[in-house]
């Protein structure tokens, strides 16, 4: 976001080609470098990241897991300290929700699933920017020829929430 909160870029990164994390953290770096220029990379003044989870979620987190995406995020807070000479603060996602007036409505209460919720928030935001997620045709399945979201837009949603957080947390009261 630039000064006034307002989005600058939004995209992803598709690790799904990359072997391990090494190679991993390797496309990221390089995806970083092109995916900004240097103008851009200079004028970055905040680098924010979502906290790692700390917790199992029942059938969604093994300790394995949860290890590999705190030794992944490590990694690329590390790129990304080195690329932009800032130290990455890490925001709590349901801090970050809170903190931008997003309320998740539970599945128990009726609410969609909290991604979907999000994705939803997200685009309220953006329609007068008339961005549109990236999408993909079903090929196969019952659902075929329906487009859909690319699995991606969730973490996407993610980032521009913690993004909006960053701003109304760390720039909005200077």
């Amino acid at each position: 976001m630039d000064d006034a909160g307002n989005m600058m870029k939004i995209d992803y990164i598709s690790l799904k080609k990359q072997g391990n994390l090494w190679e991993k953290a390797d496309y990221i770096r390089e995806s970083i470098l092109s995916f900004l220029d240097d103008d851009e990379r200079q004028s970055v003044t905040g680098v924010f990241v979502e906290e790692n989870l700390q917790v199992f979620r029942r059938g969604l987190s093994s300790a394995r897991t949860l290890m590999t995406l705190a030794k992944f995020n490590g990694i690329v807070c590390y790129i990304l300290r080195d690329i932009f000479e800032i130290d990455p603060i890490s925001i709590n996602v349901n801090e970050a929700r809170k903190s931008v007036g997003l309320k998740v409505i539970s599945t128990k209460k009726g609410g969609k699933p909290t991604k979907e919720q999000v994705i939803d928030w997200v685009t309220d935001r953006l329609s007068m920017k008339k961005y549109v997620w990236p999408t993909k045709i079903l090929k196969s399945g019952p659902r075929r020829g329906q487009t859909i979201l690319l699995p991606e837009c969730a973490d996407m949603a993610d980032a521009y929430v913690i993004s909006a957080a960053a701003h109304h947390l760390y720039t909005a009261h200077d």
